[in-house]
């Protein structure tokens, strides 16, 4: 009994689009978290998963009955290059279940070993990026942001190389699927126009069924895609979110935030914000996520091209009309976000330049992006509370400058002040994955072998625009001594 009941329809695709293999099995597994609640929504048993026998599946040590234990074929331009071959280097899809909710799910182990395109790695995890992924996913979804899922973090007392000697681990990832623009292009690459269009079909029925039979079913399947990451990497910049190695092969179909590397929150605002290590030039700064998510897309235009019409003057019309709905969608979901955060219930022409104003003056004021939305709902409700969201500004006169103008637009909506202010803290967290609290907890798990920290933070996470005593630490943004100047890749 392995409490998996799989229906593995991407294994029924022909055999170039995987490669099977079973996982390597680890030293001495320890489950370090479950979370209980997804495992029930997938329609598994979480006192199985924390048994011995569970436990050995999570790590990969057992191989449940129905598996598929496939690593993913999939290409990808990784900061603009192309690279016909990528592939699941250290990750296998142990297969597919649908849940209680009738939504079909991958199960994936993350750090498994070594597969057919692990090229020079080692096809393992090191523990801290493991935990790194729980609690972004998991913040990210209570945060309401189409996201993978962690149900399982696992050590497994073996060390991995990287700079120096770390403690291994195995996350387990649930994802409406794990199809990306890079998995196009592996196809295109190759010139597999067979296998482009049984890759299409499945992804039609996995993501958009109603597409099936539809008279230009593959340009649906695009216009689809267009519309999920607009209004995806829009909900990203509501919350400041960086994803740091957007990559083709890091964009998902599905229209999930997928691969959480080397990602990270703003403190303060600035568009150019970036973290990763790896971003030399700024490519995927916080400000550059809409325009390279259109690039990204323009990569999967160009895959669907033979499907979309024999007529290649023709594909070339439809498909830039697809792309050409990107802009619209992304800045209609944006600042409907953004006027939601500034507590406007009405859409007017001026509102733009309300906004634009004041992302302005908190880039050159240095403004928590975070904790400035926040206080902004209590000054809405109470003007008394203005100098609290004043002094977030290195110079207050910036914020009196702009909240005028504000205050005028407030006034002709009407309304009760009360209302607006629980509208806005509704949309405006107060608890986000801060680098600086992720890093402490990290530290702690890995350096101390202490997961309090850790399961601490996921509480807080749990529950982002819930006020509660005692954990005002968890906003404060971080002490010169604590700031975090770089986010790594976990290979």
């Amino acid at each position: 009994m392995s409490g998996f009941a799989f229906d593995n329809s991407y294994a029924r695709l022909p055999g170039r689009f995987y490669a099977q293999r079973p996982p390597t099995p680890v030293a001495a597994p320890r489950l370090l978290r479950l979370n209980a609640a997804l495992a029930e929504t997938l329609g598994l048993e979480p006192a199985f998963l924390a048994s011995p026998e569970g436990v050995a599946i999570l790590a990969g040590n057992a191989v449940p009955e129905g598996a598929a234990s496939l690593a993913m074929a999939y290409a990808g331009h990784q900061f603009g290059q192309f690279v016909p071959q990528l592939g699941d280097g250290r990750a296998l899809l142990l297969g597919e279940v649908v849940g209680r909710d009738g939504q079909r799910r991958d199960i994936q182990l993350k750090g498994s070993g070594l597969t057919a395109f692990s090229r020079q790695g080692d096809g393992r995890a090191a523990l801290g990026p493991v935990l790194r992924e729980y609690i972004l996913a998991e913040a990210m979804a209570a945060l309401g942001i189409p996201t993978t899922r962690a149900l399982a973090a696992v050590a497994t007392g073996e060390t991995v190389r990287r700079e120096r000697a770390l403690p291994g681990g195995v996350l387990v990832r649930v994802a409406s699927s794990h199809i990306r623009v890079g998995t196009f292009q592996f196809f295109a690459a190759r010139q597999d126009l067979e296998g482009l269009r049984l890759l299409a079909d499945h992804t039609i029925a996995r993501h958009d069924p109603h597409l099936a039979g539809s008279p230009a079913p593959y340009l649906g399947l695009l216009e689809a895609v267009v519309a999920r990451q607009a209004d995806l990497v829009a909900r990203w910049l509501l919350v400041g979110f960086i994803h740091g190695v957007m990559n083709t092969d890091n964009m998902a179909l599905s229209g999930e935030t997928i691969d959480y590397g080397p990602c990270a929150f703003l403190d303060a605002y600035d568009p150019a914000t970036v973290f990763s290590s790896i971003d030399h030039y700024g490519r995927y700064a916080y400000g550059n996520q809409p325009p390279i998510a259109q690039w990204n897309l323009a990569r999967l235009a160009e895959c669907l091209l033979p499907l979309l019409a024999e007529d290649e003057e023709e594909a070339l019309a439809q498909a830039r009309a697809a792309l050409g709905g990107f802009w619209p969608r992304f800045e209609a979901a944006w600042l409907d976000g953004m006027r939601r955060k500034i507590g406007l219930a009405e859409a007017r022409e001026e509102d733009v330049a309300l906004v634009q104003d004041l992302l302005d003056r908190m880039t050159k004021n240095k403004v928590d992006f975070t904790l400035f939305f926040r206080a902004l709902g209590d000054a809405a409700a109470d003007p008394a509370a203005d100098a609290a969201a004043a002094t977030l500004f290195e110079d207050p006169a910036a914020y009196q400058g702009w909240a005028t103008g504000w205050r005028q637009r407030l006034a002709q909506e009407g309304g009760k002040p009360e209302a607006r202010r629980d509208a806005m803290r509704a949309v405006n967290p107060l608890y986000i994955p801060r680098n600086h609290q992720v890093e402490a907890a990290l530290s702690a798990a890995v350096e101390r072998q202490d997961l309090a920290p850790f399961e601490a933070l996921l509480e807080v996470l749990a529950r982002p625009f819930e006020e509660r005593p005692g954990l005002e630490g968890y906003t404060l943004p971080p002490q010169p001594q604590e700031r975090v100047l770089q986010t790594f890749c976990g290979t």
